[in-house]
């Protein structure tokens, strides 16, 4: 397929396409008509008389100072230039590629007033790979992710710098040696270009994709725990859920019905007499089903964001540009907080399942190891889910409950939106090593049901392990071992797409 910017209807997949390039994506003539209509119109504004916020005046609390014609060229540099003030390390490259894409096609649906010049270099530079170095912190989420967005274009004009390898070049240097020379940007641009959503958005994307998989994962983990401790299958039948029907709920406890399919260790124990498994076990639907019910608003919110415009003033006519409130992160920050404690309830709910594989009951030895006393065995990695735990419970703090000032008082409600983005990416990279430990335990807890077997999934995912975990008779050092699951998980090796049937 190809991915028309500023027509089509862009979504997780699509974006992630594009910047793996397994999409293509272009400007057709009626975007290209789109742009162009709306830069004329910013042009016939910026020749005015009339004061129109961000194409013929300053910004922020200087809305009410007209710029002359001649000093607009000079206005939209030093907007970038002096925006540009991000701090700390720099978001990853995948990230920064994502901001530009979805920059692209907000430019394009044609309300920004920015030159076809400016988008098509944007393009040239997504072509090129040419990914500029952004810095994570600086924004507040209204008027946008300004610092941000800033870092990202000071390139158009030959400042900042582009990635190269795992270190960067200047951008003045980057140019040079592709022929390209640094534009001089318009009347509205710099104020285009800097005004919108695009890094909480990115993040968001980045979060989105990565926490589908861990949703997945989080139930192989789940049922693995359950074979290990032989636990009951019985809180995953459909009529529970079917009246209380959540839609994570259901699609959880379809999942872990399929998982548990033709489990000769399952049915072994059939019958026995323990009535009720902890809530870590049982409530995995209701848990794993809430995350998942947030990871569904989420992805609504962040698709819906993919397709707006986020820049101020938007262009109506030739006559009016609108000055609004379209850039303010806040739709997209409260849902990125509340998805930030459904991630760290994942963990949550796991380092509780690692917990009681160590507890040497039904059937296993504690420490998950029949050498115990001369041996710890497993007891140690569950020290580290503890720490991953709290450390995720700290990052929960809702930054979207918080804001300061800006711009002396003329920006006075910001969303702070860019830290949550941040900080769920950060919640889901602890998950992932979170995870990596359940795994851990789970399999060496299937040991000692052996020969029962599990179903054919678990068996492939036991596999996967065995393949770079052994069983644990004797202490050894288990560092090497837990760095082989979370790389596991990392780079998505596990099978955790299945038909449920």
């Amino acid at each position: 397929m190809t991915f028309r910017y500023g027509l089509d209807q862009m979504d997780l997949d699509i974006v992630n396409g594009i910047a793996d390039g397994s999409i293509k994506a272009e400007l057709c003539a009626e975007a290209i008509a789109r742009i162009n209509q709306s830069r004329n119109n910013v042009e016939v504004m910026a020749s005015s008389d009339k004061a129109i916020y961000g194409i013929n005046t300053g910004f922020g609390p200087l809305c009410d100072t007209q710029i002359s014609p001649a000093e607009t060229a000079l206005l939209q540099k030093n907007l970038l230039i002096t925006h540009a003030v991000g701090v700390g390390e720099p978001i990853a490259k995948a990230i920064s590629k994502l901001m530009l894409i979805t920059k692209v096609h907000a430019l394009s649906q044609g309300y920004s007033g920015v030159r076809l010049e400016v988008v098509e270099r944007m393009l040239k530079f997504i072509e090129l790979d040419l990914i500029p170095v952004v810095p994570e912190q600086g924004s507040v989420g209204a008027s946008g992710d300004l610092a941000p967005l800033s870092h990202l274009f000071l390139p158009l004009i030959g400042e900042g710098e582009f990635w190269q390898g795992k270190g960067s070049i200047s951008a003045a240097e980057a140019l040079a040696q592709h022929g390209l020379a640094p534009l001089e940007l318009q009347a509205k641009e710099g104020l285009g270009l800097i005004n919108g959503t695009q890094f909480i958005l990115s993040h968001a994307i980045t979060a989105l994709t990565k926490m589908r998989y861990l949703l997945d994962l989080a139930d192989v983990a789940g049922a693995m725990s359950i074979e290990g401790m032989q636990g009951s299958g019985s809180p995953f039948r459909a009529e529970l859920h079917q009246i209380r029907a959540f839609a994570g709920n259901i699609e959880v406890a379809a999942r872990m019905r399929r998982l548990f399919k033709d489990s000769a260790n399952m049915a072994s124990h059939t019958g026995c007499a323990r009535v009720q498994d902890p809530y870590s076990l049982r409530c995995i639907p209701q848990v794993h089903g809430a995350s998942r019910n947030a990871y569904n608003h989420l992805k609504e919110l962040a698709e819906i964001e993919m397709n707006s415009v986020t820049d101020n003033p938007i262009v109506i006519s030739s006559e009016e540009a609108i000055s609004g409130g379209g850039f303010h992160g806040q739709p997209l920050a409260m849902v990125l907080d509340y998805t930030s404690i459904a991630a760290a309830e994942l963990g949550n709910i796991s380092d509780r399942r690692c917990y009681l594989m160590l507890e040497g009951l039904h059937g296993l030895p504690r420490l998950l190891t029949k050498s115990g006393g001369l041996n710890s065995g497993m007891m140690i990695p569950q020290y580290v889910t503890a720490a991953l735990v709290t450390e995720n419970k700290s990052l929960c703090f809702p930054p979207s409950a918080d804001s300061v000032p800006t711009s002396m008082g003329q920006e006075d409600h910001v969303s702070m939106g860019s830290i949550s983005g941040r900080k769920l990416n950060q919640i889901l990279g602890n998950l992932e090593k979170i995870l990596a430990i359940e795994l851990m335990y789970a399999a060496q807890a299937i040991e000692f049901r052996r020969p029962n077997t599990c179903s054919d999934i678990i068996e492939q995912n036991f596999a996967l392990i065995r393949s770079k975990v052994a069983k644990l008779e004797e202490d050894r050092l288990l560092k090497p071992d837990i760095d082989a699951m979370i790389e596991l998980v990392k780079t998505q090796a596990f099978t955790v797409n299945f038909a449920l049937n």
